[in-house]
């Protein structure tokens, strides 16, 4: 019986080959900003009720592959060879061939001070001067906040991700360097999950088939005002604070397959006004009617920032190449700045959009008996499903970058793969010089607003004065 998965699996395996087979370069740390910091990918695969595994299974010895070899992927063949047995051996499986892959999520637990508080992320966290290189500091955190076993025994190394600077106040200040690590649990059952109660609010499951739906794809809003306003003095910190709306981002609406929440954080249960020890007047009486259960849906788990650019790199490796289009460069919601950033950045985003979406002929390999093939039985109108995931062209012409949405995702192939790879990570290359014209269309528009608010003054001055003489 199909389950309706089988697809995705069989893309999965070819996306984790190559991503074993061709790790990303490290990113060295900015003069400025020494730190670094590890996320853990964490995939699983859900078994379907139809295919459930009958027995335990077990985890090979002989397919151990410790971090000292793990590490030394890119210079040992032979290392190859047995990463890509360990993925035959395990993608053979009845209950893995039919079943659901799934990425682990975090909701990060509220803190004073805490930028991100409750927001949506993976396990992870800075390195400490005792780990011996990012990957380690991946497994150290994914044991640490959600007491997830990423050793040899419980998982298998896939590779990283494109590294990445983050940086804040509109990319002028680095923080540090963020390292994506991919691994896959080989067990249909993994033991309870452990939540730190400082770092985790919650953990859920969600299907990638929910990640890659384009019916799930919304916006968070943001108030990032008084955030921005910090690296500013004098009136103009006072004009962002009070003429800035919120910033739109792209986000994705998650849809768990299965949340372990911790139930030791304060406010899990929350707290009735009435069993406060200082009440008003006006609580006291609200007390003496009955209430009705609140029937308000719970504040929505929402991928955005940072996190949703990390997944869209993971994602945008799997057919049909299309998960950039998740993401949007972010604006604001008041018109007159949204109008300014969209138009001051227009040639910026068509550059980006044909840098990562067309390959100039003279990047390009030249095409392979597979890619004329495919090109061939696409003008027949012929399916290319059967062909492998890094062989595939797609042959449609880019679509044209808006600020509602990128285009992005055709001309994928081998040049497109080589291009992703030398760029780093998609997002963050689509963000490079972004924001500087960002600043200047908030400045304009400010200055737009100022020079109008004083134009319609002096005219009521003037019409005013005018009709007493």
């Amino acid at each position: 019986m199909d389950t309706g998965t089988e697809a995705l699996i069989s893309h999965l395996k070819s996306v984790l080959l190559d991503l074993s087979a061709h790790p990303y370069p490290e990113v060295a740390c900015p003069p400025t900003a020494p730190r670094r910091a590890s996320v853990a990918l964490i995939l699983r695969i859900q078994p379907h009720y139809s295919h459930w595994p009958t027995s335990p299974i077990k985890h090979s010895n002989s397919h151990s592959h410790g971090h000292q070899r793990r590490s030394s992927a890119a210079s040992n063949p032979e290392h190859k060879l047995e990463l890509k047995d360990i993925l035959d051996a395990f993608f053979e499986q009845d209950w893995v061939k039919h079943g659901d892959p799934e990425l682990l999520f975090i909701k990060r637990a509220t803190r004073v001070g805490d930028k991100w508080n409750g927001h949506v992320a993976l396990p992870g966290g800075k390195r400490d001067p005792e780990d011996e290189d990012d990957m380690v500091t991946a497994v150290r955190e994914a044991m640490e906040e959600v007491g997830v076993d990423l050793s040899y025994a419980h998982a298998i190394s896939i590779g990283n991700l494109p590294q990445r600077v983050v940086t804040t106040s509109w990319g002028k200040v680095p923080l540090m360097v963020l390292c994506p690590y991919i691994f896959l649990l080989t067990s249909p059952s993994i033991p309870p999950l452990r939540l730190q109660p400082t770092e985790v609010a919650s953990t859920h499951w969600v299907s990638l088939r929910a990640l890659l739906s384009p019916a799930q794809r919304t916006y968070e809003y943001a108030n990032v005002s008084q955030r921005l306003a910090k690296s500013e003095l004098g009136i103009k910190k006072w004009f962002l604070q009070a003429m800035l709306s919120k910033m739109m981002f792209a986000a994705v609406h998650l849809i768990p397959s299965e949340s372990t929440y911790c139930s030791s954080i304060p406010g899990f249960v929350p707290e009735s006004p009435l069993q406060t020890s200082k009440q008003s007047m006006s609580q006291r009486m609200r007390g003496w009617w009955p209430k009705e259960v609140s029937t308000a849906p719970q504040t929505p788990l929402l991928l955005w920032g940072l996190t949703l650019g990390v997944i869209s790199d993971f994602l945008e490796h799997i057919p049909p190449h299309k998960a950039m289009e998740m993401w949007t460069y972010p604006t604001f919601t008041d018109w007159d700045v949204r109008f300014l950033v969209w138009v001051m950045s227009y040639s910026f985003r068509k550059q980006m959009m044909k840098e990562m979406g067309q390959v100039p002929l003279s990047a390009a390999a030249a095409p392979t008996a597979v890619e004329k093939a495919a090109k061939a039985a696409d003008a027949a109108g012929v399916q290319k499903q059967g062909l492998p995931v890094d062989e595939t062209v797609e042959l449609d012409e880019p679509g044209e970058v808006g600020i509602g949405g990128l285009g992005v995702g055709r001309h994928w192939g081998r040049s497109k793969r080589e291009l992703l790879r030398a760029r780093g990570g998609a997002v963050n290359r689509m963000l490079e010089g972004y924001y500087p014209i960002v600043r200047r269309a908030v400045a304009a528009a400010l200055v737009a607003r100022i020079s109008l608010v004083t134009f319609l003054l002096a005219f009521i001055g003037n019409r005013y004065w005018g009709a007493k003489r």
